[in-house]
């Protein structure tokens, strides 16, 4: 059976007429170590012990902050001492109000941390709070300049990601998304906002499986390739699960499987066949078919090694994972077995083994390209974008006048591959 962990209240640092409370655990002087960055993301039930190490570990022994809008001192004792891994302190600032954003004390706090996680509650809480303050900022300096670690679960996993789900009016549930993907309760934020790590084109989810959320994932997708024209990575972690990503890209899997069904899932548009959907209007139910292959989700399950993972290099490759083709029919789900993209969307450009692009002034340049290789070009909602294309032997010249991201693919017989261009 699983118990959610508890811990006793300490005496307050500080008072709520400053906007916040203070509960500290260890030495107050303040240490600087190198903290060896990354991010770690979790479902929203009890913590994942050794997740809990993984994100601990990269602290460097220096001081962890917990940020929060509600509860009390339940991290303290659980970080400083219970899953032994040795940290300088343990502080958590529970916010009462916004006012807090604008504390000096609360600044030097996230100056001199090395490790930063947010615990659960409400997001809208977290965004109204911090948006546009010295919080946010400052927390986007300690990532770049600094390295810190960082994570959160729950509220604090929804607010990491770069395009998310604000909860401004309330939480929505899978099948309201899909009935109307712009219902007023669908509320999805793209602007800047924390930084975290390789999190600027993803959507997370949290409690995954409790309620069933796919639908509402498939629903944030569909409308940030509707919206901004850029279709964002999902990421979602069922109840017990956590993900914790390194500098390298690769996302490992923590949960209690086989023992229990714990599964994280790596949702994305299918760039195989790379079209927006049918139907993404407001009161109109969600249709995101393309014969059923719309989007490809990677399920891959958590066990106590974080053994199996999910490479967001190329966003195809995984230990341990199965992909399912997910779609939407007038606002009913579906989700059949299905495979790998043959394509590589991911942190990096892909390049088969002979063939690779490089961006020019006014375009690119592909080379080492089979005789009878077809080029296409497309806009990141799938419609196609005019070029025009100079052959000689294995090399193309392609020259366009689009600015910003487009995706041009290049297909010879049942092999292609999909590069990303910016200009």
């Amino acid at each position: 059976m699983r118990i959610l962990f508890a811990s006793l209240l300490l005496a307050p640092l500080a008072s709520l007429a400053q906007g916040y409370t203070s509960y500290f655990t260890g030495n107050t002087t303040d240490v600087v170590t190198a903290p060896q960055g990354g991010l770690c993301l979790m479902g929203g039930a009890t913590e994942s012990d050794p997740a809990m190490v993984w994100f601990l570990q990269r602290a460097a022994g220096g001081d962890v902050l917990v940020l929060r809008a509600s509860g009390s001192d339940g991290y303290n004792d659980y970080f400083y001492t219970d899953l032994g891994v040795p940290v300088n302190s343990v502080e958590t600032i529970v916010f009462s109000n916004a006012s807090a954003s604008s504390d000096p004390y609360v600044h030097q706090r996230i100056q001199q941390a090395e490790a930063i996680w947010f615990a659960g509650g409400d997001q809208w809480d977290y965004v109204s709070h911090w948006r546009n303050t010295p919080v946010d900022s400052l927390v986007r300096t300690a990532i770049t300049q600094r390295n810190i670690v960082i994570g959160g679960t729950s509220a604090g996993m929804a607010i990491l990601a770069g395009y998310r789900f604000t909860a401004q009016f309330g939480t929505v549930t899978s099948q309201a998304a899909l009935n109307n993907p712009y219902a007023v309760n669908v509320t999805l934020d793209g602007s800047p906002f924390m930084g975290a790590p390789g999190m600027d084109a993803v959507v997370t989810d949290t409690h995954f499986d409790n309620p069933d959320r796919r639908g509402r994932l498939l629903t944030f997708i569909a409308r940030s390739t509707t919206d901004a024209g850029t279709p964002v990575l999902g990421i979602a972690c069922e109840e017990y699960v956590a993900v914790c990503i390194g500098d390298d890209g690769i996302a490992h899997v923590y949960g209690d499987h086989p023992a229990y069904d714990d599964f994280a899932w790596f949702v994305q548009a299918n760039c195989d066949v790379l079209l927006p959907p049918e139907t993404c209007l407001a009161g109109l139910p969600l249709t995101w078919d393309h014969g059923g292959l719309a989007v490809k989700a990677c399920k891959v399950p958590g066990t106590i090694t974080g053994a199996n993972t999910f490479d967001l290099n190329d966003r195809r490759t995984t230990v341990g994972g199965t992909w399912e083709h997910w779609s939407a029919s007038a606002g009913v789900l579906s989700a059949v077995p299905g495979v790998a993209p043959s394509c590589t969307v991911g942190l990096v450009e892909a390049s088969g083994p002979s063939w690779a692009c490089v961006p020019t002034e006014q375009g690119a340049r592909l080379t080492g390209l089979p005789a009878d290789a077809v080029i296409e070009l497309f806009d990141a909602t799938g419609r196609a974008v005019p070029f025009t294309a100079q052959r000689a032997q294995e090399a193309a010249l392609l020259n366009w006048s689009r600015a910003g991201l487009v995706l041009l693919r290049v297909r010879d017989g049942a092999t292609q591959r999909v590069f990303r261009v910016v200009r």
